[in-house]
């Protein structure tokens, strides 16, 4: 993709919408992406190394192409097509992730560790507010600090120097519980610090593990991956690497509730059982069938699905970016749900937008008391996050009529072609462009 397309496609939000006309049983075989949440870290931690890396399977997102446009900043040449981006960093000598960009993804912050690490010096800008509730950088910073890092905070920036990073031990446990892109910002810049860092209470994602084998295949020496201490010996260098992400395990909760909600029958392609476990135990809660095969996981309703209770947590525990899919399907579940969040407590704008479609859910503090309604009906609504808006997508499937859901944008940055994948499984879906 050349620099022009590159900055046409991440600049402003297009006003686009999507019409749906819900009773649609979704059926047949949806290919799920490779994971956003795995791909932007791994970008970042390129700035490792001087050399190539190739990096495959990366969703053509939003997101992504702002994290490129990040790296271009910096003097790095950085390149996608059909899904590979091939990132040479030789050279590059700009330390600084302007408030422009930024601003627009909190992700980018994880260009923090990798700079101070191999430049010994960053300036990234503070990411700044978001719909779902704050989310604060301040382990990050308590992270960088156990490696000997000097860092403060000026006119919206984060400034950080450090001459010599040393290994060291830090607790990454938070308010509500560990951090993915704190544990990343610590993991990559503890690659190159002298001696052993341990990270405790660190975050055991799926895309922090793959983060974690990608460095280790750059040379990085790390144990413990996919357990909450992490040990990382420091080296004097990292090089290049051709690696592949995994795929995206809430892009494949998405399409699970999906078929869940409408009585579908869908194959699930490229979907990882192992990294659904929590997700897979509720809808079976419900009373949905969901198989293991080779290409990925089927998932059929067969008969009356039942209200369950929800707790978000962190892994292992149900994710929060599946809470407002697993809500939509409590709206038209017989009997009263209860859906607590634990990891952003106020992550619940869907909420008034389900209501306008019928749904009948009271709000306590951070949780949603859902009591299932007969039938959702179509209204237009808005959209005021990514998982909001998936939320929003799985009751337009069912809602009587056809629902107009604005602001789509948000969309776009974590579902890579959402509406062709639908029409695929049967869904009358239109995009179009606001009035």
């Amino acid at each position: 993709m050349s620099q022009c397309q590159l900055t046409k496609f991440s600049g402003g939000y297009p006003l686009d919408k999507f019409i749906i006309e819900g009773g649609v049983r979704l059926k047949g075989v949806v290919e799920i992406s490779g994971a956003k949440n795995a791909a932007l870290p791994i970008l970042a931690a390129t700035l490792l190394t001087d050399e190539k890396s190739v990096i495959k399977n990366v969703p053509p997102l939003r997101d992504v192409y702002t994290m490129l446009r990040i790296l271009r900043n910096m003097g790095v040449r950085a390149d996608m097509e059909d899904g590979v981006c091939v990132v040479h960093p030789n050279g590059y000598n700009n330390y600084i992730a302007p408030y422009k960009l930024v601003s627009t993804m909190r992700a980018s912050v994880c260009v923090l560790g990798p700079l101070l690490a191999k430049l010994k010096h960053a300036e990234v800008s503070m990411p700044g507010g978001c719909v779902i509730g704050p989310r604060p950088i301040d382990l990050h910073i308590k992270g960088l600090k156990a490696l000997g890092a000097d860092l403060k905070v000026e006119h919206g920036y984060i400034i950080a120097d450090a001459k010599n990073l040393t290994g060291g031990r830090v607790y990454l446990g938070g308010k509500f519980g560990s951090s993915v892109l704190a544990t990343a910002n610590v993991m990559m810049a503890a690659t190159l610090a002298r001696g052993k860092t341990v990270i405790e209470n660190a975050a055991c994602e799926p895309e922090v593990c793959d983060l974690a084998d990608f460095l280790v295949k750059m040379g990085a020496k790390i144990k413990g991956q996919r357990t909450p201490i992490l040990e990382i010996e420091g080296v004097k260098s990292l090089h290049g690497v051709e690696y592949s992400i995994i795929n995206d395990r809430i892009e494949a909760g998405t399409f699970m509730v999906a078929s869940a909600i409408t009585g579908g029958d869908v194959l699930i392609k490229g979907a990882n059982i192992e990294h659904l476990g929590a997700v897979i135990d509720k809808l079976k809660d419900v009373g949905v069938k969901i198989t293991s095969t080779k290409d990925g996981i089927r998932v059929v309703k067969t008969g009356f699905i039942k209200p369950v209770d929800v707790t978000t947590l962190s892994y292992p525990g149900f994710p929060t970016d599946m809470q407002a899919q697993m809500m939509a399907l409590m709206c038209i579940t017989k009997g009263i749900s209860v859906i607590t969040e634990k990891i952003y407590p106020e992550r619940f704008m869907h909420i008034s937008e389900l209501a306008r479609m019928g749904a009948h859910i009271i709000l306590e503090g951070s949780s949603a008391i859902v009591k299932g309604v007969s039938k959702l009906s179509a209204a237009p609504v808005m959209a005021s996050d990514l998982r909001a808006s998936a939320g929003l997508v799985l009751a337009a499937l069912v809602a009587k009529g056809k629902t107009e859901i604005s602001r789509i944008y948000h969309l776009d940055r974590g579902y890579h072609n959402i509406e062709e994948k639908l029409e695929k499984l049967g869904v009358k879906i239109k995009r179009e462009k606001e009035d």
